[in-house]
């Protein structure tokens, strides 16, 4: 199952694009797209407010921000650099905090045993703040564990 805004469901509302609301150390987050471009800001009030965009808007707000270079991300005032296991420890935290979600945990649900991919995404670390193999290993690991749950 390809992930994407633009496919049917299950498939759209497990895109990072999905409004899903939930809270990740006290802030508010509408979408993980939200969050994944807040990282690329260092002041954590501007972060706040980037967690709150949803979709192209949230994309939009972090296009211009040249982390690349650095290779670092922030978050509340820490910085990650972008191939620490610090970095990827964030990521599975914050992808928790977005499974105790509902509608987000239906979506994943309903994507049964299907293989997830994400083909417009990135592979390599240093290009995007979240690989095609990070993004689907973790909706695949948490769906898993849903699954168990559920049992």
């Amino acid at each position: 199952m390809n992930i994407g805004s633009g496919n049917k469901y299950p498939s759209n509302a497990l895109s990072n694009f999905a409004l899903h609301p939930f809270v990740f150390d006290g802030v508010e987050i509408a979408s993980f797209e939200g969050f994944l471009q807040s990282l690329k800001f260092k002041n954590p009030e501007m972060q706040k407010e980037i967690c709150k965009l949803v979709g192209r808007q949230a994309k939009s707000a972090g296009r211009n921000k040249n982390w690349k270079v650095t290779q670092t991300l922030y978050w509340q005032g820490k910085e990650y650099k972008r191939d620490s296991e610090e970095y990827q420890q964030l990521l599975d935290k914050a992808y928790n905090a977005l499974a105790q979600n509902k509608s987000f945990q239906r979506a994943l649900i309903a994507s049964g045993s299907a293989v997830l991919s994400h083909s417009i995404g990135k592979t390599k670390q240093n290009e995007t703040v979240l690989t095609r193999k990070e993004f689907c290993s973790r909706l695949t690991a948490i769906r898993k564990a849903l699954f168990q749950r559920n049992v």
